[in-house]
């Protein structure tokens, strides 16, 4: 297992620098340095590490989020308002329905199918967009109006909104009947994410002020509060839904909001751990990428893929519609919720796993979207932002 972590991070590393040379997003080089040493190529990877590939991605997640959630200032996104809470959910349905209409044509699969496909290939990846708003927050571009903090916080309900679709439709594509109420209980677990990130980040703040441990230990002390949070939700599911992800969120905003000299130091260790658990987070997901079949169905996952984008980008816009973000703006925006990568690794190979006839088309379409929409996504922002965004003076 040594060897292999050795391995991912001194060829992701090194891919990386490459890619970040020629200019493009770093986070390619690191993919394609999981595909070249994971079980689709040379198979240098451990069993072990590959078990355990998922709690390393979401531990690199947690990382990316709390640092966000130090750095989200609720102020900056209460000035966006209605387009905040729409950009949650509209842009994932309008692409869900563009995978309905187009899949069943391109593959020959039912709608039920085709919309598993699509609640796996609507949600968009933290891990590349928040390290990016974190940068124009800094830069301060955008943030006169809060954009970066709207999409910041709007991509992290919309991971926990596309996964409850998810969930229902793999049940409908097994035969089996979804209530009504696991629909209801979205809104529930959000509320109840953010109520409980917000205790949470109130009684560490109090602690922090009080106890006066150095930085260092309050950074371990927030990771392990992020960690136990993410166990309360798998530990609760089926009795009561928590977002965890939105409660570390709402956590560090709590504190941003109650000690803000506290939550600088600390966003600045975490974004030190960002440096190694991005590349952890990115090597991984291309170990999980098959890479000789996804070949084998590249045209039509493409097709679906583009086709969806379409109607993405255009629940985006209605999202801004009649808002004070201009036409650059709002391409801006449009960009920034293109890139796909940790759920789809997470859960595109659920379908196959649960027998399902479209297992395998699922999985295709899930690598993908992240190896086209990840990059393309991440090269967008990075070379656009400064001509499309203002610069708070």
């Amino acid at each position: 297992m040594l060897t292999s972590l050795g391995l991912l991070f001194l060829s992701g590393m090194f891919l990386g620098w490459i890619f970040r040379r020629i200019n493009l997003p770093p986070l390619i080089g690191m993919i394609i340095a999981g595909i070249i040493t994971g079980p689709g190529l040379l198979g240098l990877l451990s069993g072990t590490i590959l078990d355990i590939s998922a709690d390393l991605r979401k531990t690199a997640l947690i990382i990316i989020l709390t640092r966000a959630g130090l750095s989200l200032d609720l102020n900056s996104l209460k000035k966006v308002g209605r387009p905040a809470i729409m950009m949650c959910f509209v842009p994932a349905c309008f692409e869900m329905l563009g995978c309905v209409i187009i899949a069943p044509v391109i593959f020959g699969i039912t709608r039920i199918e085709a919309a598993v496909i699509g609640s796996v290939i609507a949600a968009v990846s933290p891990a590349v967009v928040v390290p990016r708003m974190l940068r124009l927050m800094d830069e301060k571009y955008g943030t006169q109006k809060g954009i970066p903090q709207m999409i910041m916080a709007a991509a992290s309900v919309d991971d926990v909104f596309v996964i409850v679709f998810f969930t229902a439709f793999t049940s409908l594509a097994n035969g089996e009947s979804v209530s009504l109420l696991s629909f209801a209980l979205i809104p529930v677990s959000i509320v109840l994410g953010i109520l409980l990130g917000i205790v949470s980040g109130f009684v560490m703040s109090r602690f922090f002020e009080t106890s006066g441990i150095s930085v260092t230990s309050r950074v371990i002390v927030m990771l392990s509060v992020s960690f136990m949070l993410t166990a309360l939700e798998n530990a609760l599911a089926g009795i009561i839904p928590v977002a965890s992800l939105i409660s570390i969120m709402a956590m560090g905003a709590a504190i941003l909001r109650l000690s803000p000299d506290t939550a600088k130091d600390l966003s600045s260790r975490f974004a030190q751990l960002w440096i190694a658990a991005e590349i952890l987070l990115f090597t991984l997901v291309g170990a999980a990428v098959d890479i000789r079949y996804a070949a084998a169905s590249f045209a039509g996952a493409i097709a679906v893929i583009a086709f969806s984008m379409v109607f993405r980008m255009a629940g985006v816009q209605i999202c801004l519609f009649k808002t004070i973000l201009n036409k650059k703006e709002r391409i801006f925006s449009a960009f920034s919720y293109m890139p796909k990568a940790t759920v789809q690794a997470a859960i595109g190979a659920v379908p196959l796993a649960m027998g399902l006839s479209c297992g395998d088309t699922v999985l295709t379409v899930a690598v993908w979207a992240i190896f086209i929409t990840a990059p393309t996504g991440a090269l967008l922002m990075d070379t656009s932002y400064r001509k499309l965004l203002e610069k708070e003076v």
